[in-house]
């Protein structure tokens, strides 16, 4: 489209001044000093420069090196927000994509398992609620219902409503508290165990709920002041787990497939399959082998549906019991669908596994586990009844050089710090704004064991570059997970109410050569989508540390503020509390 000129023809042909050199040389120069005036002391420059970087952030993850870019600018605080992920990533988990993962091997189910991205493939963006998202009903009501529009899923409603599992009710879910084995109900199906098990009385306190549903059978054992983490892959159901830590039951996305689960040997007093389909003498017995490491020396194993006296299942379940008797387990009972066995406290069965002739499968070990000489002195009926064994100190913590003296110190510690973070800094622990919370540096889970009368529950996660403590934690009563965090959590988002961690870099840093794993940008991004909106994150390090966790905190929006350590501490902590603003995608994306 042409300009339109209003000069005349006389005019054009008898211009009455040319342009000199020297007069554009100056327009040039005085248009720069504008510019930079501009740039300097009006909001033009800062819009300038996040428009630029918001372009930077959406070509980020297209090429590593502007990636690499933006993570420098938003590290050293020149940084608009980071931009909002599209709305179909409400319930992204990098490492359970099934994009991917539908790609990969089927053999031992590998393809369910963990498969993550590397970091550069990681999407630097804020996943956003879903449309019409609600701040989740608090505990104990949640335990029965949640709002729909949270994860507005039907399927396993529709699928499993005839089974007590869950019903859309208006706005809400309920659950009835059934279960595929136990339509009547999760209470009627825990007092039948109680015949046989010693589900009261403190004896038991961990528990492993394996396929677990919607996890109401671990909903309902809280009643009996037993911890049960349950599990479940991300499959057809999509959001078997997601519901469950809706509901405010401890949870975690896990296959039992070709590698080991996440937990130390012996941690579970209690492991229970109800329904869960898991061929538990299959290549050789190898997932019955797994069960068998994390059963603590007298503990209990529950199955209850296939292969137990199933129809068509005759060997498989005629296999199970040949395992079972190799490995010198106690029958307990047989009644109806419903098997018990108790595990052995002794080593003395360990030359009958020969007959099985088990040997190693890929990276899940075919082999007994021995937990070297404490092993008699973490059986249940040896370790200390809960709540007694949440203060004493476990055999297992010697296995630190003066562990004993640190447990009890980081016990103390813990009891004077959350003192100080209810009473003086004022957070919600303790209150009905409160309910699953993660710890990312566990050590020996005394922040969880200071908050043990609150009504919440902590998922104590313990780095796989640091001291093996997480054995402690179980035998304390206490539940949690080995993991990386240079790579993402295995959760949904949405997950926690409350992140709480100490010295953040140390769990990036390689411990041999001190450098950076990876950076502290993408594991704020990842605190982010694992925390609810109003959800808060408490950090604990150096104040330099501090400082740089400020400035990446605008970027992922939240609301932070610095405060001083207790006065009884020693070092050169400080404290940051951060408060998640519950951002819609349709406001952040103008």
């Amino acid at each position: 489209m042409g300009h339109i000129n209003l000069t005349s023809p006389k005019q054009r042909n008898n211009p009455t001044r040319k342009w000199q050199l020297l007069d554009f040389v100056s327009m040039v120069f005085f248009a720069v000093v504008i510019l930079f005036f501009l740039l300097i002391f009006t909001p033009l420059g800062d819009s300038l420069a996040a428009s630029g970087s918001q372009a930077l952030i959406r070509s980020a993850t297209a090429d590593p090196k502007q990636r690499q870019q933006l993570v420098a600018l938003i590290e050293a605080g020149k940084h608009p927000e980071i931009e909002s992920c599209s709305a179909d990533t409400v319930d992204y988990m990098p490492c359970e994509d099934p994009t991917r993962n539908s790609q990969l091997s089927r053999e031992m189910n590998f393809y369910r398992e963990r498969h993550c991205p590397s970091p550069d493939e990681t999407p630097l963006c804020l996943i956003p609620p879903p449309q019409g998202y609600h701040v989740p009903i608090q505990w104990p009501e949640s335990l029965h219902k949640i709002w729909h529009e949270n994860m507005p899923y039907n399927k396993l409603a529709d699928r499993k409503g005839h089974q007590g599992w869950m019903k859309r009710d208006g706005p809400y879910f309920i659950f009835p508290g059934g279960g595929t084995m136990f339509p009547d109900g999760a209470t009627q199906y825990i007092a039948k165990l109680k015949q046989y098990i010693p589900i009261s009385g403190g004896l038991l306190r961990t528990a492993l709920d394996m396929g677990c549903g919607v996890a109401s059978f671990g909903g309902h054992l809280l009643d009996e002041d037993i911890l049960t983490l349950s599990f479940a892959p991300r499959d057809s159901h999509k959001s078997q787990i997601q519901f469950a830590l809706e509901r405010g039951i401890p949870a975690f996305v896990l296959m039992l497939g070709t590698r080991r689960l996440p937990f130390p040997a012996s941690s579970f007093d209690l492991m229970h399959c109800s329904r869960c389909l898991i061929p538990f003498t299959a290549y050789n017995a190898t997932y019955f082998m797994e069960v068998d490491r994390l059963l603590r020396p007298g503990g209990y194993l529950t199955i209850s549906g296939p292969p137990v006296q199933w129809p068509k299942q005759d060997k498989e379940w005629a296999d199970l019991q040949a395992v079972t008797r190799a490995l010198c387990y106690e029958l307990i009972v047989v009644d109806g669908n419903t098997v018990i066995w108790k595990k052995p406290v002794g080593d003395s069965c360990l030359q009958n596994q020969n007959e099985l002739g088990l040997e190693l499968y890929t990276k899940l070990k075919k082999c007994v586990s021995q937990t070297s000489a404490i092993k008699g002195e973490i059986a249940v009926g040896t370790i200390p009844k809960w709540p007694q064994r949440l203060k004493q100190a476990p055999s297992r913590a010697t296995l630190i050089k003066n562990g004993i003296d640190v447990f009890e110190a980081d016990t103390r510690r813990w009891e004077r710090r959350i003192s100080y973070y209810k009473n003086l800094l004022n957070l919600k622990l303790g209150t009905p704004a409160v309910r699953n919370v993660l710890d990312m540096n566990a050590f020996f889970g005394g922040f969880a064991a200071a908050l043990v009368s609150d009504p919440l529950w902590v998922m104590n996660v313990v780095a796989d570059h640091k001291p093996s403590t997480l054995g402690v934690i179980y035998d304390r009563g206490l539940i949690g997970v080995y993991h990386d965090w240079c790579e993402p959590f295995s959760s949904y988002p949405r997950t926690y109410d409350f992140i709480h961690v100490v010295a953040i870099e140390s769990l990036i840093k390689d411990p041999v050569t001190g450098k950076n794993r990876c950076n502290l940008v993408d594991v704020m991004v990842e605190m982010d989508r694992l925390l609810r909106p109003e959800g808060t994150v408490v950090v604990r390090d150096s104040p330099e540390s501090i400082a740089k966790i400020d400035r990446i905190s605008g970027s992922v929006r939240w609301k932070s503020t610095i405060h001083d350590k207790e006065p009884e501490s020693q070092g050169r902590e400080r404290i940051l509390v951060a408060t998640k603003t519950h951002w819609t995608l349709s406001s952040s994306s103008h």
